[in-house]
């Protein structure tokens, strides 16, 4: 186990040059350039030759390649040349948001997909087998953003229940320790925290989460089906084993290796798919952080932000693998 641990991290740092590399190349390919975004605050020519030495534009774009790899390696990911911020303190104070909106969405993701998928596998070729896979297919043909206006139109401008935008109210007073609110909420004593945020997390994660839970649901209800065809699920049912005890100790035993990896792969795809609920219901987190980046010519908070979310995807990956080698015995003694 350590070895394998040892040979996937080695290529972490592979992982993470080409997508450094890929990202640099892709925001000098834009048309339009962080000098022409800033142009009509500039007041003087020599103004303007000093932000672009400043920024290192004046320099060949291998250069300027040099220089960034040059201070990635040293774990410096530059600073706005909008905001002056440092871009790891800006990644600092988003990422934690973007990964809660991520947790949240799994949950929704989970009991989603594991409860229709199980309720289907249960009762194969029945009228609800078939109402549920035809939702399964909807949802997970349904583009994210449409999903999320629709949400919105719903729930928020016809029914009033949760509102539109953002990650708490603006009239609310809160101090970050971790930037998680569950957990300054503990940390603080602030529980008063707690309900405005689920109301404004609540249209996101379901935005997220029942958009992914086809994949989960329809993975469910083939490993449900499958293994109750099996000679000892026939075996136990012989012996008289009672059937919710066969259905919970050993079908869904057997299919939870399978959730178990999707449930994983699932949750790293969300920390970078959760941009576009980012950007639809204006949360705060690093994929917001990113676009908005982009749009501004915003290199080095651009870049940032892109190769965190890479780097979490590829560790989220190697933990989901990981984690189902340690729960399948076969793996393991298969990997020695």
């Amino acid at each position: 186990m350590g070895g394998e641990v040892f040979r996937r991290l080695i290529f972490l740092p592979v992982t993470l040059f080409f997508v450094a590399t890929l990202v640099f190349l892709a925001l000098r390919a834009l048309p339009g350039s962080s000098i022409e975004l800033l142009g009509s605050q500039f007041t003087t020519a020599g103004l303007k030759e000093q932000l672009i030495a400043d920024l290192g534009l004046d320099k060949s774009i291998w250069e300027q390649y040099g220089i960034f790899l040059g201070e990635l390696v040293r774990f410096d990911l530059g600073r706005s040349f909008l905001t002056g911020k440092d871009v790891s303190s800006m990644v600092g104070e988003t990422l934690p948001v973007t990964i809660e909106l991520a947790v949240a969405s799994l949950v929704v993701m989970t009991i989603a997909g594991i409860g229709m998928g199980l309720l289907a596998g249960a009762f194969p070729g029945t009228l609800a087998d078939g109402l549920l896979r035809t939702v399964s297919v909807l949802l997970f043909s349904l583009p994210w953003f449409w999903f999320g206006i629709v949400l919105i139109i719903v729930f928020v401008l016809w029914l009033g229940w949760f509102p539109a935008f953002g990650r708490l109210p603006s009239s609310v007073d809160y101090e970050a320790v971790t930037n998680f609110v569950l957990i300054d909420a503990i940390i603080l004593g602030r529980f008063d925290l707690v309900v405005p945020w689920l109301k404004h997390v609540t249209l996101p994660a379901l935005t997220v989460g029942l958009t992914t839970s086809g994949v989960l649901m329809r993975l469910t209800r083939v490993g449900v089906i499958e293994t109750a065809k099996t000679d000892y699920i026939r075996t136990a049912r012989m012996k008289g084993v009672p059937g919710p005890r066969v259905f919970f100790r050993h079908i869904l035993r057997n299919v939870a290796l399978g959730i178990l990896t999707v449930i994983g792969v699932q949750f790293g795809a969300m920390l970078g798919g959760s941009v576009i609920a980012e950007v639809v219901f204006g949360y705060p987190g690093i994929g917001r952080m990113t676009v908005d980046a982009v749009l501004n010519r915003d290199y080095a908070v651009a870049q940032g932000g892109a190769i965190v979310i890479a780097a979490f995807y590829v560790l989220i990956n190697l933990a989901t693998d990981l984690s189902y080698r340690w729960a399948d015995p076969r793996l393991r003694r298969g990997g020695r």
